[in-house]
């Protein structure tokens, strides 16, 4: 993969969508500048560009469970990515296997 070819944003981000690799649930999205692409790549840990910190974070640094990269796509247009990962543990913060655990209902 050209990193060169991707289509970051103005700020130099591209979203990162992370699946796991077994089950195909979608546990979280981050964002990453071309070094946090290019340290997933290296280390196979997913690594993300903190906007609000403004720093690198590799996922799982502080409570262990790190997300294994297994397989990488990237969209049509070049501007997102799609990794599939083995978690290894909870994705979300807040122990949920995914950040995806609120449902949503605009009739409610």
């Amino acid at each position: 993969m050209d990193v060169l070819k991707l289509k970051f944003d103005p700020n130099g981000l591209i979203p990162a969508i992370i699946q796991d690799n077994d089950t195909k649930q979608v546990l979280m999205v981050g964002w990453m500048n071309s070094i946090a692409l290019e340290k997933t790549l290296d280390t196979g840990l997913i690594t993300f560009w903190s906007r609000s910190r403004k720093k690198l974070w590799t996922k799982g640094e502080s409570s262990g469970n790190y997300l294994s990269l297994q397989k990488l796509f990237v969209d049509c247009d070049q501007d997102s990515l799609l990794f599939l990962a083995k978690p290894l543990g909870p994705t979300c913060h807040t122990g949920n296997t995914s950040c995806f655990f609120t449902e949503f209902n605009p009739q409610q």
